[in-house]
């Protein structure tokens, strides 16, 4: 296997599918009657708990003040994210079928900061790049209006 396909496997394929189930697993959790606080804080203990497990499983424990930084503006517009999410759920009953496809085209604000602030734009085919970006809106919008 090379080191491309391992990364898009390790990085992408399985990232998706648990992604995936965290948007399942959010739907009979608000359904259950957690408030949106209690939901965060819950995740929040799961998610400290994976990063003990993977600083003893995988041995790089480099951290500086700067990475650090950008690792708590990760957690926090996640968890700004997701409590969102968390109480669409609760507040307006709306289905989680709905809510991911409009929340997943956060590849397209992705993508967007990497062109510019990244300079990412050098090393992009911009015509598939389009083409792809306007699929996810398309299919974000055909999905929410269903």
């Amino acid at each position: 296997m090379t080191q491309t396909t391992a990364a898009v496997i390790i990085g992408g394929i399985i990232p998706a599918i648990f992604f995936g189930l965290s948007g399942v697993f959010a739907k009979p959790s608000t359904g259950a009657g957690i408030g949106t606080g209690p939901y965060l804080l819950c995740t929040g203990f799961a998610i400290a708990a994976v990063g003990v497990l993977m600083s003893i499983v995988i041995p790089d424990r480099a951290i500086s003040l700067r990475s650090g930084f950008f690792a708590v503006l990760v957690g926090l517009t996640w968890a700004v994210a997701a409590g969102l999410v968390a109480f669409a759920l609760t507040k307006y009953g709306v289905s989680i079928s709905r809510l991911v496809p409009l929340y997943n085209m956060n590849t397209l604000v992705a993508i967007l900061i990497g062109l510019i602030v990244f300079a990412e734009w050098r090393d992009v085919n911009a015509v598939k790049l389009v083409f792809g970006s306007v699929l996810i809106v398309a299919g974000g919008v055909i999905v929410a209006t269903s």
